[in-house]
Order: structure tokens, then sequence, then C-alpha cells
């Protein structure tokens, strides 16, 4: 079978992380509580960290969604008519081979659409991609998911991928608001494949962000270097404590930094200058943990029926199939 050349889209100007991140500490750290979104830890450095993370004894998701995909991939293909896979936040799409595995044993699969921020992964990837499945379009998307939804591929029937529990990252308005995007556009019959981390004990919960060797820790204080470095800020990464929390009412993990010392930061780059007491705290990232009932109704809300919902053995986490009303 003759090999298929990958195209690869950019949808993102040269200047958008520039400009975007002093949009988002701008608005972040002129609101209270004071906030940083989460997609700033991955810098070099930040998805070094992530991936030794996936690794960790404690940290069971990543695991746990791998286990899932390797035993239903085939029935979760045999139950949707897609022949255009879009994945989200795809990286290196290395889980992803699963699901393409699957497609490609039944012979369903014309076109793969992997969307990603980071221009050098995703050329890396699609490459890599159309050597593995020579038959495959490879058609990658340089861009920001919570931006361009509306200008991903359209035709053929599309199932679009988005795992890992990222949608734990939004805050339940931004989650809901995202959903009704993404359903939005998504045609009807249409698909949707989510992975969701599913609510447990509390001391699992915390173990998880909160290991024993200290990468989350390492992982999370690591936003005041990249803010350092990009803007300019003076933050003193050692004058904060991690300060991982669960939150039994919103039923997430909420992972901050907090000062153990009055600061005093500025930080150039954004025009703006804080003044931290002891005891204040940056809101870093959350995760949400879900119930199946709870995902139902949040996917019903935004357009879809769910089809098939698989979880491990262990029930620690669930990957949702859904149809487009």
């Amino acid at each position: 079978m003759s090999r298929v050349e990958p195209v690869v889209s950019v949808l993102l100007d040269p200047t958008h992380a520039a400009t975007s991140l002093v949009e988002d500490v701008r608005r972040g750290l002129r609101a209270h509580p004071l906030r940083l979104p989460p997609k700033w830890l991955y810098d070099d450095e930040g998805s070094r960290l992530f991936d030794e993370i996936t690794r960790l004894p404690e940290y069971y998701p990543t695991r746990a969604e791998r286990a899932i995909l390797e035993e239903y991939a085939d029935e979760i293909v045999a139950a949707c008519d897609a022949t255009t896979l879009v994945e989200l936040g795809s990286g290196t799409s290395e889980k992803t081979l699963l699901l393409l595995d699957a497609f490609t044993r039944a012979e369903q699969l014309r076109r793969f659409v992997p969307v990603d921020v980071s221009e050098g992964t995703l050329r890396a990837a699609a490459v890599s991609l159309s050597e593995r499945y020579p038959g495959l379009a490879v058609e990658a998307v340089v861009g920001d998911f919570t931006l361009h939804l509306g200008r991903l591929p359209r035709g053929d029937r599309r199932m679009i991928a988005f795992l890992g529990s990222t949608i734990g990252n939004f805050y339940v308005e931004e989650r809901g608001a995202f959903l009704g995007v993404l359903g939005d556009s998504l045609e009807p019959g249409e698909w949707l494949l989510l992975g969701t981390d599913l609510v447990k004990e509390a001391d699992r919960l915390v173990a998880a962000y909160d290991d024993a060797a200290g990468v989350t820790e390492a992982f999370v204080r690591n936003m005041l270097r990249v803010l350092n470095r990009e803007l300019g800020a003076d933050f003193d990464p050692d004058g904060f404590s991690y300060a991982p929390m669960w939150d039994g009412r919103m039923e997430r993990m909420d992972l901050r930094l907090r000062a153990e010392m009055p600061q005093q930061v500025r930080i150039p780059g954004a025009g703006l200058d804080l003044d931290l007491p002891v005891g204040e705290e940056l809101h870093i990232e959350i995760s949400t943990k879900f119930r199946l009932e709870g995902i139902a109704a949040e996917l019903d809300a935004a357009g879809f029926d769910v089809v098939r919902t698989c979880t491990d053995p262990d029930g620690d986490f669930a990957v949702t199939l859904a149809r487009r009303r």
C-alpha cells in the first residue's frame, strides 16, 4: 500500500502563545482567587515531568485509560460508523494507536486528524503515523482546541476523541460551555469519545497528585519558572509550598501553590505587580472526578446520547462513546 503524505495545517499565528499567555496571566492574577491556566504547565520541562508522572505508581489514570482501550477498542469501533478520527490535544498520539489499530482491523478509517498546539511534536507524530498506517490520510492541525473546534476538517463521519480526562481541568461552567461548542461543531450522527476519571477514595486521589517522589509538586512549581522565563517575572519558586487538596463538595482535586513568605512580585511582560501576603494561594489546576450518571447528564445537556460506557476492572476510569443528536 502506498504511503499517503501527511498534511499539516497551522491555525495558530506565531505570536499566539506569547499573546495568549499575557492575556491569561492578566486575567487570572487580577481575579480572586488568583488563577493560572494549567495549559502553561506544559513547556518542555513540564511535558517531561508530566510524562514522568504518568509512570508513577500512585498515578493510575493513564494506566486505567490504556487498559480500557486495550480491552474495548474493537467494540468501540464496531459500535460507531466513524470514518474520520479527530484527537484533541493529541501530543504524540501514543494511546490513540490502540484506537487506530482497531479502526485498521475493521478497515473503517480513512482519515486521522490530530490536533495540538505544539507544531514540532505534531509534525513528528504526523510523519510517524503516516509510516505506521500507509493508507491513512493524516491531516494534522496545529491549533488550540478551545478556540478552533469550528475550524476542524469536515466531511466523512467524524469521531472526536478527547481522552486523558482533560475535560476535568475545566471549571464546571467552562466545561458546560466547551461541551456545548463541541456539540455544535459536530453534525447529527457524529461521535464523541470522552475519557473521564471517576470519583474514588480521597486518600487515593490525594496520593495520585502528591506523589512520594515529589514529581507532581515539581510539575506544578514549574509554572512559576515559565512565568519568570517568558514574562520576566521574579517569582521565588522556593517561597511557595505545594498545597494539593481534595474538594469533596465539588468532587475535584485542587492543586495550588501557597506563599510561605510575603512576596512582592513584578511581572513586567504582563505589566503586573503582585503583593502576596503569607498564605496567599495561586490556583494552578483542578482535576474534576466524575460519576457515570453525571457524565451522561452533562453530555445530554450538550446534545449527545451515550451509546457505550467502558470502565477498567477497578472502576477507576471511564471511556464514554456518545452520539450527537
